[in-house]
């Protein structure tokens, strides 16, 4: 008894361990757009979807291992939001008169992206649920078996959520991010070329989401509507860990994946329920966050 309950605790917590690892991924980018950027992208889960279906794409016609995918949907992924910040919403935050007002219409905007995005997505690969067998073969973990395929993607998705942290951290242009985050007009004053830096975190935004939808391809099933539940839960996530706040997010994310694990093994059919009343109580209790000032 003492066995099998040990090995249901351990069964919990990596499950937990991986929703969590690939929120925070896509959180971290998320957080950036909005915290950095500051356009609270809606669009946000379209990005994950489409590096979700570039790696599906790779690997089903042209064999290409879903790992270096990494080496190509991200930079793809990366180079759509790069060119929508510098057209679209450079445009908009010009013309805008106040930076709330900015927010509004780029919030506005980003609903358009969604519906363009998901229907670009639906007429090239369709609208049934796609996925792709890799690594599904079990290991054993200390009495508890899981697909190989999961732990290759929770070890990723802490790796990349690492590298990104210390780039941003210790890097000229991470702490350029920085400061056009804390005050962008005295930043633009020191010599952040401010416009390049937004547009350029909003670019690794949508990297980070590109690189957890390949992350999500490589354990589950996708389909073209899956964006709007993961932006969903990236957004509870920030809020979780603290808007803008990277570390933040990274925490929120495992918190969330952890919480989501256990309802899941009490009753699979409440998780998003769980995430949205964590959600409501957070705004009414500590709407700043984990981590968050």
């Amino acid at each position: 008894m003492g066995s099998y309950m040990m090995v249901t605790i351990l069964d919990v917590v990596i499950s937990g361990l991986l929703l969590g690892g690939i929120y925070a991924v896509t959180a971290v980018g998320l957080s950036l757009q909005y915290g950095v950027a500051r356009v609270l992208n809606i669009a946000h889960g379209e990005f994950i979807m489409l590096g979700a279906f570039i790696t599906y794409s790779l690997y089903t016609r042209f064999g290409i291992n879903p790992l270096i995918c990494f080496a190509i949907c991200g930079p793809l992924v990366f180079a759509v939001g790069f060119i929508l910040y510098r057209t679209l919403f450079t445009r908009l935050r010009m013309s805008s008169p106040t930076p709330g007002a900015f927010e509004g219409n780029s919030m506005l905007a980003c609903f358009g992206l969604l519906f363009i995005i998901q229907n670009v997505a639906i007429l090239i690969w369709g609208a049934d649920i796609k996925g792709y067998t890799y690594l599904a073969f079990p290991v054993d973990l200390w009495g508890a078996r899981f697909a190989a395929n999961r732990l290759v993607t929770l070890g990723f998705a802490l790796a990349i959520c690492l590298v990104f942290y210390l780039f941003l951290a210790n890097t000229r242009l991470g702490k350029a991010i920085r400061a056009a985050a804390q005050d962008p007009d005295t930043a633009g004053l020191m010599g952040v070329r401010i416009n390049q830096v937004l547009a350029l975190c909003f670019g690794f935004g949508a990297l980070m989401a590109g690189l957890g939808g390949a992350l999500i391809s490589i354990s589950y099933k996708i389909q073209p509507t899956m964006g709007l539940e993961y932006t969903m839960i990236a957004l509870i996530v920030i809020v979780l860990g603290g808007l803008g706040s990277i570390p933040g997010s990274f925490v929120g994310g495992l918190v969330l994946g952890l919480v989501g694990s256990i309802v899941t093994h009490i009753e699979p059919g409440l998780s998003l329920v769980a995430y949205y009343v964590i959600f409501m109580l957070l705004l009414l209790i500590k709407p700043t966050g984990i981590l968050g000032k």
